[in-house]
Order: structure tokens, then C-alpha cells, then sequence
């Protein structure tokens, strides 16, 4: 019973100090500049939280790295935050970080007169474009002569492939269809079935096509990929889910 009590009389103190207090750890190259001895007492004024720094960031409520929210750029690299608890002090020191008022006391650090950091410089995302060679007229005809029994590769061919098997308009609304289609004879089952003139072997003698063979080029494939890139996707409603 008394260590019940005790523990009762101590649980409100460490509810306070998580709620005073951060334990905060930014790595050397930050503390070296100035920054966080330029940050903290500001925020600590402001709301009466107080930073502690660790020397090792498994035992802090917040983290600056490169893992988390982007928050601010200098020194060569982009500087993430990493919030690890739920305490209130954590929780207000992240909030005071990504507020405005945060921002600006970071930004305006300037230790000989020209200021160290930045808003976050964000890598741009560079899409690569990727150009058909092939001949799209042409590839209609291959898809047709060559899918066909198996696969809608037309609109007005609804009646033709088989009904298991998706038509060329609802792949070409997979977000991988060019690499599915520029593979295709690789995966199954077309692989049990399948030649490509200089890639593929030919099939063993002690395992045949199981059908008739779909005999290709590369000038068919390119063809083919050619094509499909100038479908309309199938208007699903929504993103259709696949394995």
C-alpha cells in the first residue's frame, strides 16, 4: 500500500516535468554552429518548456536528422525533425519548430552576418519521359493477331478473348502497364507459350508450348508498347487493385 501511495504522489510531478520539458538531440555539426543554443532559450522564454540536450538520440523526445518533417536547410544538407514522444513538451517544442515564429528564429540566425539556414531546399522529383519508337499503327494489328484470342485489344472486339482475362484498356490503367507490357513475355502464363526472336530460348523438348505459339520481334514488341500507349484507359470509378 505505501508503494501504491508513492507512486500516486509521484505520478503528478513526472506528468508536469514531461510537460516542462524536452529532451531534445541535434547532431554535432548544429551544435557546433550556434543554432540550438540560439533556438532554445527563445522557445523556453516563450513557453516555459525546457530544452535539454542528449548526447544520444535514443533517449530523446525529438530528433534532427535526416528522417521526419522537413524543417529548415543549411550547412550543406536539408534537416528533418523526428518527434519520438507523445509528451506535451515534446509536442510543443515540434509545434514552435514548424510555426512561423520557429521558422523565422531558425532563418534568422546569423552568426557573422549572413544567415545559415533556410526554408527546406526539396529535391525536385525529375519524371523521365519515355519515348515509343515503335509503330503504333502497326502494333494494332500485332496486339490484335497476336493477343487477341486471349485478350479485348480493340474497341468493337468486345465479343473476342476471353472473359477471365483483362483487356488492353483496363491494363493500361495499371500504374506499371509499360513495364508489364514490355515484359509480358517473361511473366506467366505467357512464358509457358511465348518466343521473342533473340531473347527468349526455345522451349524444351521435354516441355512444349501447351498451344499454339505466340512467335514475336522486338519490332512486334515495340510495336505493340507503341500502341497501347495512345489507348484510353478503361474508366474504372476507382484504382483497380491487382497483384
Amino acid at each position: 500500500m505505501r508503494i501504491l501511495v508513492l507512486i500516486l504522489a509521484v505520478l503528478p510531478g513526472l506528468a508536469m516535468a514531461d510537460d516542462k520539458r524536452v529532451v531534445f538531440y541535434a547532431p554535432p555539426a548544429l551544435v557546433e554552429s550556434g543554432l540550438i543554443k540560439h533556438i532554445a532559450p527563445r522557445f523556453s522564454l516563450k513557453t516555459q518548456v525546457r530544452v535539454e540536450i542528449a548526447d544520444d538520440p535514443a533517449v530523446a523526445d525529438l530528433v534532427l536528422g535526416s528522417d521526419g518533417r522537413a524543417l529548415f536547410s543549411g550547412l550543406g544538407q536539408t534537416w528533418h525533425m523526428d518527434l519520438r514522444s507523445d509528451g506535451k513538451g515534446a509536442q510543443r517544442f515540434a509545434d514552435w519548430l514548424t510555426s512561423d515564429v520557429g521558422r523565422r528564429t531558425v532563418q534568422s540566425f546569423a552568426p557573422d552576418g549572413e544567415a545559415l539556414f533556410t526554408e527546406p531546399q526539396m529535391q525536385e522529383r525529375i519524371v523521365a519521359k519515355v519515348e515509343m519508337t515503335g509503330d503504333a499503327i502497326a502494333g494494332q494489328g500485332v496486339s490484335w493477331a497476336k493477343c487477341g484470342r486471349c485478350h479485348v485489344t480493340e474497341r468493337g472486339k468486345d465479343s473476342f478473348g476471353i472473359g477471365s482475362t483483362p483487356s488492353f484498356f483496363v491494363m493500361r490503367t495499371f500504374e506499371d502497364w509499360q513495364s508489364r507490357f514490355a515484359g509480358f513475355y517473361a511473366l506467366k502464363p505467357h512464358a509457358a507459350f511465348t518466343q521473342l526472336e533473340g531473347v527468349t530460348d526455345p522451349f524444351p523438348i521435354d516441355r512444349p508450348s501447351p498451344i499454339a505459339p505466340i512467335e514475336l520481334t522486338l519490332d512486334d514488341l515495340e510495336a505493340i508498347l507503341a500502341y497501347v500507349a495512345v489507348l484510353d484507359p478503361a474508366d474504372l470509378g476507382k484504382p483497380l487493385e491487382h497483384q
